[in-house]
């Protein structure tokens, strides 16, 4: 998901939806659209999607070889309206999440990223 979001905010483009894609061991397939509340390109509002969608493929044992999420039906990220938001933390991550892009442009993608994916320090 974070991946996706910064292809969207790098080409300057808002996702209206989310198709999920997994794909079986044995050539099962499994695929779904949802459709955002209003067109993003944020990490939180892709995730949020990203998860409802798994918990509709129901998930239980079956062998899982493939994931794919990918945006749908783009837009400009210049024709998405701004909201006003009263949430201060929601606000603290959009910008993160910007210093984060401005980072992976300087630096290479693989400078910042999640922390669940950095080894601790000794």
């Amino acid at each position: 998901m974070v991946r996706l979001g910064q292809l969207l905010r790098g080409r300057d483009q808002a996702a209206r939806a989310l198709t999920l894609t997994l794909t079986f061991a044995g050539d099962g397939r499994w695929e779904k659209t949802r459709r955002l509340a209003e067109p993003s390109g944020h990490d939180d509002d892709l995730r949020l999607i990203a998860y409802q969608l798994m918990d509709a493929a129901g998930l239980q044992r079956g062998r899982l070889i493939a994931v794919a999420l990918k945006g749908e039906d783009l837009i400009g990220a210049d024709q998405v309206a701004t909201q006003i938001t009263f949430d201060d933390a929601r606000e603290a991550r959009l910008v993160a999440e910007e210093v984060a892009d401005r980072v992976r442009d300087k630096f290479g993608p693989r400078a910042i990223g999640p922390a669940t994916v950095f080894r601790r320090a000794s």
